[in-house]
């Protein structure tokens, strides 16, 4: 008798720490090790939950009922602890997650300033630099038709740039009718379709192809495409166009080439790199270890893109460029990895403030 009334008081007071226990815990963790300590199989509770067969019949009820009256007490317990842990976390990690609206909403609880993206600023800049040269700014839609973005561009349906792997199609019109864009040239079929020679335009814009993300790729990029349609305008127009931007956006340190290249909307095409920032062109993971850096691709307008538009390539000439956005943005600042780019990374964004 002495002895089940001693297990009866320490069950009592068993019960008594858990819940006090339970009512100061603040974290699911300090949760889990009181259940822990509740459940196990030394705990009082589960100590006379054993012993209740080896009871005198006349003792049961008694210890049975005491047993019950626990356990009830410490799952009302929990289930209030749990509650009140759950709404305490939740209040926690929606003060962590400073919503950005609130920014604009409550401007006295802004706790930083904030910075363009770097793709931003890189935009902005080479549109500066490039309507400093004498070219205007010009936008397209990024859904676009298969004839604007690859028929008009001599690029014919046995061509494998309309592969289902390179391009992303939409269930929209014709099958293989519609699609998102993979370059920013389609915009320079819609500039000769709509205007009359001569042309100086820049173009740039968010463009999409089914590329792996690797240092150097991502599916999602922006492209920045020049156009000149004129009397005149030859492969040396091109080439110095090129090098002057390519001096006033790197500086006199970076070197440029151009190497024989095939572009179906080009003819002769080449392909223009610059030495690769990273290493200085001795050679590192982010230029495969040539130490150089493609840019992107150039050449003379194809006639049969002309033929097209409606443009006499007997008048007129004209040479085209275009070059990766994130690209450049991560040759100016030696970033040696692009993925990083469109991540939603604070450490890095915090950077971004006066980079370029």
């Amino acid at each position: 008798m002495a002895e089940i009334d001693a297990s009866l008081e320490e069950l009592t007071d068993f019960c008594a720490r858990s819940a006090t226990m339970l009512q100061t815990a603040r974290t699911t963790e300090e949760l889990v090790a009181i259940k822990e300590q509740i459940h196990a199989r030394t705990s009082p509770l589960a100590t006379l939950s054993k012993a209740m067969r080896n009871l005198p019949p006349k003792d049961r009820p008694r210890v049975g009922s005491m047993l019950h009256e626990a356990r009830a007490e410490l799952e009302a317990a929990l289930k209030a602890a749990e509650t009140r842990v759950n709404e305490l976390e939740l209040s926690a990690r929606l003060a962590a997650e400073h919503d950005d609206i609130a920014n604009y909403l409550y401007p006295g609880r802004l706790r930083g300033t904030g910075a363009l993206h770097l793709i931003t600023q890189t935009r902005m800049i080479l549109e500066d630099l490039f309507t400093s040269m004498g070219f205007m700014v010009a936008e397209g839609p990024e859904v676009e038709t298969e004839f604007h973005n690859f028929e008009a561009l001599n690029i014919p349906k046995y061509h494998p740039a309309r592969a289902n792997q390179d391009s992303f199609y939409l269930n929209y019109g014709e099958p293989e009718s519609t699609l998102l864009r993979t370059h920013t040239s389609p915009v320079q079929i819609r500039l000769m379709q709509s205007r009359t020679p001569p042309i100086y335009a820049v173009v740039p814009g968010r463009v999409y192809r089914r590329d792996t993300p690797d240092a150097r790729h991502t599916p999602a990029f922006h492209q920045l495409e020049a156009l000149v349609v004129d009397r005149g305008i030859s492969f040396a127009h091109l080439k110095a166009t090129i090098e002057t931007f390519t001096r006033a956006y790197f500086g006199p340190g970076i070197q440029a080439r151009l190497r024989p290249a095939y572009f179906p909307f080009t003819e002769p095409s080449a392909e223009f790199e610059i030495t690769c920032t990273i290493c200085g062109g001795d050679g590192c993971r982010t230029c495969s270890g040539t130490g150089w850096i493609e840019l992107g691709g150039s050449g003379m307008v194809h006639p049969k893109v002309f033929a097209h538009v409606g443009i006499d390539p007997e008048e007129y000439s004209g040479f085209a460029f275009g070059f990766g956005i994130d690209r450049l943005a991560q040759m100016k600042v030696a970033l040696k990895d692009m993925r990083i780019l469109p991540d939603n990374d604070l450490r890095v964004l915090a950077q971004m403030r006066g980079v370029l």
